[in-house]
């Protein structure tokens, strides 16, 4: 459970800190094309700068491979986090050695600077002491903020908290209050949301919120996995054939709360402009594919939804990048916005949806984190999180 120090615990006042952050956002034409991971990042920052601190920030960006790669720098998000917190971000080529130590000394009380991409360098991924000893020279204290990489033990996560007094940023605590403390001890009922394509990347997951949710409802391309082990046709569904026996098995265990469409909308070719059809679940014809849950599953989640009084979800019902089989995902995402539960979003397509529809500031949290909230809500420990100091 959540006891660990927060940056509120540190006595930062003149003091040099490293904040692991997650910068890792899509940039287009060398500019930032989506900064809600910055703008998350700005409350610790700001607090930092508040309280007089020199505020190193080093993150990630893409997958480099150990080697520098242009297009992978982080220099354009100095200059867009500049812009956001109305001031100079001063930015060095290197997150370690030379250039790093000397930027580091030059930095005054009051100032930020932005070191270049952690994974630049082979050992942030291999979580080499070396390097995690070179990023704790250059500050007296280390405070964690990047829930999207907590999962990971690299040199800038977990390494580099071996060698400095450490705490967690307000958004990695924020995460972990929802995803951590919401899903130990919820208000009830409590009811899980899955979808998405796959049911092997939630079985543990699944079973995680089985034994802890009152409801399990189950949308998304993972659901026709479900189908198939019920023994029904499923066209050209896309069907994981290789976990049929652990989808029966969850059927099995989850025979009181696991919930599936009771019918679905289906298509000639993954097009926009297919022939489509809602139909109730039963045997697919050949030729076609399920490719959202229909209007009265729709409704049936809802009322579910509606009753909740803590509501998590994960995945998408549909193909929702297509119009035509939007309507389950977003209806679902509706039923979460008018009910009165607390309501977290984890998971980027679930997120997407969310903002697509015009809905994100009507649910309680969105997380910052996909792979980190699924290993949360699978009841793992996460490393990044695992290796901060506890409170006294």
């Amino acid at each position: 459970m959540f006891n660990k120090k927060i940056v509120t615990d540190l006595d930062v006042g003149n003091k040099h800190v490293l904040v692991r952050v997650d910068f890792n956002v899509p940039l287009k034409d060398g500019t930032v094309s989506d900064d809600t991971r910055i703008r998350a990042a700005l409350p610790t920052i700001q607090y930092l700068l508040d309280e007089n601190a020199a505020v190193l920030l080093c993150s990630h960006l893409g997958r480099p491979k150990g080697e520098v790669k242009a297009e992978l720098s982080l220099r354009p998000v100095a200059d867009y986090l500049s812009t956001l917190i109305d001031q100079p971000v001063t930015f060095v080529e290197d997150c370690i050695g030379t250039a790093a130590e000397q930027a580091a000394q030059e930095l005054q009380s009051g100032e930020v600077l932005l070191l270049e991409n952690t994974r630049f360098h082979a050992g942030e991924k291999q979580n080499d002491p070396k390097m995690a000893k070179q990023l704790a020279a250059l500050a007296d204290f280390f405070v964690n903020d990047a829930f999207g990489t907590a999962h990971r033990a690299h040199a800038s996560t977990v390494g580099v908290a071996q060698y400095l007094p450490s705490a967690a940023g307000f958004l990695l605590e924020k995460e972990i209050r929802y995803l951590g403390k919401t899903i130990a001890d919820p208000a009830r009922p409590f009811v899980a949301i899955l979808g998405g394509a796959k049911v092997s990347d939630k079985i543990g997951v699944i079973r995680n919120l089985l034994g802890k949710a009152d409801q399990v409802l189950i949308g998304g391309g993972m659901a026709n996995t479900f189908f198939k082990a019920q023994g029904y046709p499923t066209g050209n569904s896309l069907v994981e054939d290789e976990v049929l026996d652990v989808a029966r098995e969850l059927l099995d265990e989850g025979k009181q709360k696991l919930r599936l469409p009771v019918d679905v909308v289906i298509a000639d070719r993954f097009e926009a402009d297919a022939e489509s059809k809602i139909m109730d679940m039963g045997p697919v014809p050949d030729g076609w594919s399920i490719l959202d849950i229909g209007p009265e599953s729709v409704d049936a989640f809802s009322k579910v939804i509606a009753e909740a009084r803590t509501v998590v979800w994960n995945g998408p019902m549909g193909v929702f990048e297509l119009s035509t089989f939007a309507e389950g995902t977003f209806g679902v995402a509706r039923a979460i916005a008018n009910s009165a539960a607390t309501s977290i979003i984890g998971g980027g397509d679930s997120v997407a949806a969310v903002k697509q529809a015009g809905l994100a500031d009507q649910v309680t949290h969105i997380s910052t984190g996909g792979g980190a909230s699924l290993e949360m809500l699978e009841g793992k420990e996460l490393p990044g999180l695992a290796a901060l100091q506890d409170k006294d």
